[in-house]
């Protein structure tokens, strides 16, 4: 089912001090868990993890190598340290090809860079929809052709390519605006007022009463 595997072993460290120490070493500690399964605590290195998220990402089926047996998982959810490159934990979910299962993809707009209406700014709404399908038809990501678009134009969840595909069922209503294409609005530059503006100038009265008071 998949073409990308990652190396992994089961974990017997559990517990925040052993768990730390496996991070020290720059091994990553997991969980993979499925419906009516039993949890399994895997652990792997950084390095390779790091690669595998890079060309599967969270929507691409991959197989854990657990071990010698070839797990089919998704990467559910990962966490990371807030400014250093260092990965805290990996959720995996177990695959069942018999089963449907929902998944996050991202939304592509091809050709974005190739519109030929200029100047115009291209609105996106919708960076990621949730779909739903059995795992042999996971997209990658969901996509709309934008080249052509004129000012004015937009388009809608049903103009993805994957709406056509009766296998997936999007989860979103099918009139959300994924994208539009705008004019660009222009600056509106804000004068900066007099160094002493007219409300600073003293009226007749108060010169009058400041001159007598002297």
């Amino acid at each position: 089912m998949a073409d990308i595997v990652l190396k992994s072993e089961k974990r017997e460290a559990v517990g925040k001090n052993q768990v730390n120490k496996l991070r020290q070493q720059a091994i990553v500690p997991g969980v993979v868990y499925g419906k009516d399964k039993e949890n399994i605590n895997v652990q792997f290195t950084s390095r390779d993890f790091d690669k595998v998220l890079s060309q599967a990402g969270t929507s691409t089926i991959i197989d854990l190598d657990l071990d010698g047996e070839k797990v089919p998982v998704l990467i559910k959810d990962y966490q990371m340290h807030p400014f250093k490159s260092q990965f805290f934990h990996v959720d995996f979910q177990a695959i069942n090809a018999k089963e449907a299962i929902r998944v996050t993809v991202p939304v592509y707009l091809s050709g974005r860079d190739d519109i030929r209406v200029e100047p115009s700014v291209l609105v996106q709404n919708i960076d990621t929809v949730d779909v739903e399908c059995l795992p042999m038809y996971i997209p990658q990501y969901a996509e709309v052709v934008v080249t052509e678009m004129q000012i004015g134009d937009a388009f809608i969840v049903a103009d993805l390519d994957i709406a056509k595909d009766e296998n997936i069922n999007i989860l979103l209503e099918d009139d959300e605006v994924v994208c539009s294409l705008q004019e660009p609005q222009e600056e509106v530059v804000v004068e900066e007022e007099d160094s002493e503006s007219a409300s600073d100038v003293p009226t007749v009265d108060e010169t009058e009463e400041k001159e007598d008071e002297e």
